[in-house]
């Protein structure tokens, strides 16, 4: 039987805080803008859509060291630092004061979120060691959505590809080849595969890496 997926944060530029643990529920909430102007004298006006607000996705996460005996601070504490401003990030400009936090997208095996900002985080310890370092904790976020994605639908973890029917994570010592020959039956249809995930090196893929696997009704 295969190993249980990990579920983990990516921050844009790519770096990965894992989860140590797999949330038990994650809360989806959407919702549209609809104006009505009422007038004197006239019946219920007709809604007018005002538009779309972002889309907000709640999940809990839980932490918990007691075995190592090491703080668990070691790994909350790189999702708080996501919401400290990255003057590295592209476009920033600090003396305009136009910097930002890192963009942030919650994946765990085929769910992939929108890309978001952490607009709330709430953190609890909530057990410690008897010389009072932490050692298990709660951390609830609140991830608000950035730009126009559907969450949880059939779409690509990367950035500016086309929509996927599925998504395959790298494992060591794959290459493009080998992974066209599991979804196509034909190892020389890699090609799409890089097209899609801008791979320049298809012999060279990290492991852990999330690709698009594109259709094959779109090759």
């Amino acid at each position: 039987m295969a190993a249980p997926e990990k579920a983990f944060l990516e921050l844009e530029g790519g770096e990965r805080i894992p989860c140590l643990y797999n949330p038990a529920e994650l809360r989806l909430t959407r919702s549209n803008s609809w104006d009505a102007t009422p007038r004197p004298g006239r019946p219920t006006p007709r809604l007018r859509f005002g538009g779309a607000r972002p889309g907000v996705l709640e999940v809990s996460l839980f932490f918990d060291t007691t075995a190592t005996g090491r703080s668990v601070a070691e790994h909350t504490g790189r999702v708080v630092e996501a919401m400290d401003i990255d003057p590295t990030l592209p476009g920033s400009d600090e003396r305009a004061g136009d910097v930002r936090p890192p963009l942030v997208t919650f994946h765990w095996g085929e769910v992939h979120s929108f890309r978001s900002v952490i607009a709330d985080l709430a953190l609890a310890y909530t057990y410690f060691s008897p010389t009072g370092t932490p050692l298990r904790a709660t951390l609830d976020l609140v991830l608000q959505q950035f730009e126009p994605e559907h969450a949880f639908g059939p779409q690509n973890p990367t950035s500016g590809t086309p929509q996927p029917h599925r998504v395959h994570r790298v494992q060591s010592g794959e290459t493009l080849d080998r992974i066209a020959a599991r979804y196509y039956g034909d190892a020389t249809r890699w090609r799409p595969l890089a097209a899609a995930n801008a791979v320049t090196d298809p012999l060279r893929l990290v492991p852990g890496t999330l690709l698009a696997v594109p259709g094959i009704e779109d090759l």
